[in-house]
């Protein structure tokens, strides 16, 4: 075989893999970008379109004490509000959340069955005993529901979760597939479970959120 028919073979093989490649329609990007579980559906992270965003890492934030925890995301929405004039869905904010600040993501119900104002030191303002509701959630200027009203998404790590199960249950003398269920039905509306805090967080940065650590 003469060398230019060779060399005419080697591009033609490279066009062939290169075409492979293009039916994939899988670039390497893509690909890891893509659940291979069906267990987790992390579409709604592509649903951010805001030319402003910010993820709040509550991660190691201690409640108690504290009743004002998500004056940091007010703040950042009210003064662009006030600068810009804008909001939601031109504002993006997030807050993500794993043990410390677990019963912020907590319904009612779990709070009063898991004792968690007990466990976790929040005192209820209103009674000045260890809250037995949610007393993160209604506050009309500062509360859960106020700022998802806003547009913020608030994340549960599954992996925390994983923690805070293990920890009822045992103290519970409950089965801790029964714990879990009860904890991931009880979650308040519209909060996200995600496979890990620390992933989300990477995930949110990488479509353009600034990061913040209350």
């Amino acid at each position: 075989m003469s060398v230019p028919q060779t060399r005419r073979s080697f591009v033609s093989v490279l066009a062939s893999l290169a075409g492979l490649a293009a039916v994939d329609g899988a670039s390497p990007a893509a690909a890891q970008s893509t659940p291979r579980s069906g267990n987790w559906d992390l579409s709604w992270l592509d649903q951010f379109k805001g030319k402003h965003k910010q993820v709040y890492d509550y991660g190691s934030f201690g409640l108690s004490g504290d009743y004002r925890p998500l004056r940091y995301v007010r703040n950042y929405l009210d003064t662009h509000q006030e600068v810009f004039g804008l909001a939601f869905p031109d504002v993006d904010t997030a807050v993500g959340i794993t043990r410390p600040a677990f019963p912020m993501n907590a319904s009612d119900a779990l709070w009063q069955k898991y004792r968690l104002g007990e466990r976790w030191k929040i005192v209820d303002p209103s009674t000045n005993q260890p809250a037995v509701r949610n007393v993160f959630n209604d506050d009309p200027n500062l509360g859960v529901k106020a700022l998802q009203a806003k547009g913020t998404v608030f994340w549960q790590c599954n992996v925390a979760l994983g923690a805070v199960v293990q920890e009822l249950a045992q103290d519970m003398k409950m089965p801790a597939a029964d714990v879990r269920k009860e904890l991931v039905a009880g979650l308040n509306p519209g909060v996200r479970l995600v496979p890990a805090h620390v992933m989300a967080v990477g995930l949110v940065q990488e479509r353009g959120f600034t990061y913040v650590k209350p």
